[in-house]
């Protein structure tokens, strides 16, 4: 099982994709981001890095 460590939050996918993390909340919101692999304890949204990578190569505005 992977470790809470290996699962991105808003600000790893920002890094990734070098934006803002609000960006990635506003993709988010608007059902531009795919869908958690994970929600944590918190209720925070986890995604695991091969799933943004292969996101991000087709994200909004990728060219």
């Amino acid at each position: 099982m992977s470790r809470g460590s290996d699962l991105w939050s808003y600000t790893e996918i920002a890094r990734h994709i070098n934006v803002r993390p609000e960006t990635v909340r506003t993709y988010r919101r608007h059902g531009l981001l795919p869908e958690p692999d994970l929600v944590d304890a918190g209720g925070h949204p986890r995604w695991y890095p091969g799933t943004i990578r292969g996101w991000a190569l087709r994200r909004p505005g990728h060219r």
